[in-house]
């Protein structure tokens, strides 16, 4: 059982709170309020990021001490919005936010997973009717191995996790989130994932 804090309390960082309470762990979820996410991520030993992509650096920076030797683990993807508040553009062409993240918070391992896709299939991954992949990005290996056990806990089989690499490689599962505007316009918000045919 890991002590579990996850910034964010909107349809992801909801469902990934009870999926993982109900797997046993002890999961905090704080306020906006910078003090008690400050609290909330001291007392932690792994940070769950589900806040609005295009503000996690700015908010995690400020967490910087209480982020201290935490694994942070990033599911959010930092994007430029259309007119239709769908992704239209990546904030950080040729990085990525975990990158910068990890940047930012040098002594933070930050791992990147399961932004590549719809939110109600990060806790749910059978219900697809094919296999999903689920990706890992992180410079940690003993962070990307607890990460990993925190996926099985949430379904993810262990031939659907796909360790990348090291936390540059987050730049390429940060960009398929331009694939989601297409198919939620083809296909309603249907859930979906990216998935490696082997």
């Amino acid at each position: 059982m890991y002590k579990i804090t996850i910034l964010g309390s909107g349809r992801v960082g909801t469902a990934l709170a009870t999926a993982l309470r109900e797997a046993g762990h002890h999961v905090t979820v704080p306020d906006r309020s910078p003090d008690a996410a400050a609290e909330a991520a001291r007392t932690a030993q792994i940070v769950i990021n589900a806040t609005p992509g295009a503000g996690s650096l700015e908010r995690l920076t400020a967490l910087h001490d209480a982020l201290r030797e935490k694994i942070l683990i990033d599911v959010s993807n930092a994007t430029l919005d259309g007119t239709d508040g769908l992704p239209a553009a990546l904030l950080y062409p040729g990085s990525s936010l975990a990158e910068q993240l990890q940047q930012a918070l040098p002594h933070t391992h930050v791992v990147k997973t399961l932004n590549t896709m719809l939110y109600s299939v990060m806790t749910a991954p059978a219900a697809l009717t094919q296999p999903p992949t689920v990706f890992l990005s992180g410079d940690d290996a003993k962070a990307k191995q607890v990460v990993t056990e925190l996926l099985t806990d949430l379904g993810w089989d262990q031939h659907w996790i796909t360790d990348l690499g090291g936390i540059e490689t987050a730049r390429a599962t940060e960009a398929a989130i331009l694939f989601v505007p297409h198919i939620i316009r083809s296909n309603g918000f249907t859930p979906f994932a990216v998935s490696i045919a082997r």
